[in-house]
């Protein structure tokens, strides 16, 4: 099984590409990751009538064992994005979004 941090980097792709509905990441998420992803996914020049992006790269760092930051790359056809998020393990030991960004757009 993936770990966690690749695991989100395809769901979260999934909403921001528009492949997803928003509300399908209402359990994943805490904090302000949900509104975050409420006024990104709108937005994301990752819902492109061209090719489906996908995946090229995930890498996290944990800033404590309950954390972990991650930055993924996405190629869209010949371009290719960046994409940061935070997950946090909360007491039930589940992994959720607390962040996301996109290059290009406000987080």
């Amino acid at each position: 099984m993936p770990p966690p941090h690749v695991l989100f980097a395809e769901k979260l792709l999934a909403v921001l590409s528009g492949e997803r509905p928003v509300h399908w990441m209402l359990g994943h998420t805490i904090g302000e990751a949900y509104e975050q992803l409420v006024r990104l996914a709108p937005e994301t020049p990752l819902r492109s009538c061209g090719p489906r992006p996908v995946l090229r790269h995930c890498s996290a760092r944990p800033p404590g064992p309950d954390a972990v930051e991650a930055c993924a790359t996405i190629a869209t056809g010949e371009r290719v994005r960046a994409m940061a998020f935070r997950l946090e393990r909360g007491r039930d030991r589940r992994w959720r979004c607390a962040a996301v960004e996109l290059d290009g757009l406000p987080a």
